[in-house]
C-alpha cells in the first residue's frame, strides 16, 4: 500500500512539474510615454529583457523643443 502512495505522489508531483513548464513566460511592459501628441517623430529609448522566468520591456519616449520654429 505504501508503494502505490508513493507512486501517485510521484505522478502527481510530475504531472505539476509539467503543468508549470507549460505556462507562458510571465513578463513585465513599463511605458512611459511624455512626448507631445503633434509630434511626428519623437524621441524613443526601447529595451527588452528575457531572464527565461522573468521578461522585462521598457519604452520611453520623449519630445524636444526645437530652438527655431
Amino acid at each position: 500500500m505504501k508503494s502505490i502512495t508513493k507512486r501517485r505522489i510521484i505522478v502527481g508531483g510530475g504531472a505539476a512539474a509539467l503543468a508549470l513548464l507549460a505556462l507562458p513566460h510571465p513578463s513585465a511592459d513599463i511605458r512611459i510615454i511624455t512626448h507631445d501628441v503633434s509630434d511626428s517623430a519623437p524621441h524613443k529609448f526601447q529595451a527588452a529583457i528575457d531572464f527565461g522566468i522573468l521578461a522585462v520591456s521598457v519604452l520611453y519616449t520623449w519630445s524636444q523643443k526645437q530652438a527655431n520654429r
